[in-house]
């Protein structure tokens, strides 16, 4: 099924994806319609365009394919799916999200990952492909997030306050070097094979989407930060 968004407001765009008996969709036209696919399970979107704010918040099983880039929040609060932005997206991607997966192959803006929390199973995960911008993960809970820095090596990989806050999860960033600005609270060091062997499966998933070679990305240096287990956080977030 298709639907054209030219001059559509996103209720009618998402009234037509939860009525289509398709499971997948084609959205054309996107011009910055917010809160597409909002809460939405068992569908499959792609989207040509450039859709607005919250895509895919409170996902709940859709897969969604952004051929292009994506604006703020997107995947907040999602429950589960994949979202896969072919471009570069802005602020707070994966915003409290509490499952499934959001990859970027190009760069996000800022507080990317922030809130991010994990239950049992539910183990969410953000990969950006190129750089992130401040405060990613900041007051982190849970999840993974992976920045690759591909293409942009002589770019800082992250910004400032990277993890500010973290409790919780865990955030790998390639490269020789850390260059993240990592508060006190945190501990960065580098990547173990064992550590590596976690995020395997989540790089074979982005270079299926978006090519590259999962194992010759495993071969580079990566960072892992975590939370300091002298971390003050800690107390203020959990119970124990």
């Amino acid at each position: 099924m298709k639907i054209n968004c030219k001059g559509l407001h996103h209720q009618q765009i998402n009234e037509a994806i939860y009525a289509a008996k398709d499971s997948e969709i084609i959205l054309n036209d996107c011009l910055g319609q917010r809160f597409i696919a909002a809460g939405l399970g068992g569908k499959t979107l792609n989207i040509y365009g450039i859709p607005g704010n919250a895509l895919g918040c409170y996902l709940d099983g859709t897969v969604i394919r952004v051929h292009g880039n994506g604006q703020d929040a997107i995947g907040g609060t999602m429950n589960d799916g994949r979202i896969f932005i072919h471009g570069s997206c802005g602020d707070a991607p994966g915003y409290a999200m509490r499952g499934g997966k959001i990859m970027t192959r190009g760069d996000i803006g800022y507080r990317g990952g922030i809130h991010m929390k994990e239950y049992q199973d539910k183990i969410p995960v953000l990969i950006v492909g190129g750089n992130a911008g401040s405060f990613l993960g900041e007051y982190q809970a849970g999840g993974r997030i992976i920045v690759l820095g591909l293409g942009v090596e002589e770019k800082p990989r992250v910004g400032y306050f990277c993890g500010t806050g973290q409790h919780g999860g865990k955030i790998f960033l390639r490269g020789e070097t850390l260059t993240a600005d990592v508060p006190r609270q945190v501990t960065a060091k580098k990547a173990t094979t064992e550590d590596k062997e976690e995020i395997r499966g989540d790089l074979l998933e982005f270079c299926a989407e978006f090519g590259g070679d999962a194992a010759e990305l495993l071969k580079d240096t990566f960072f892992v930060l975590t939370p300091n287990t002298k971390n003050p956080y800690k107390q203020l977030y959990t119970s124990h």
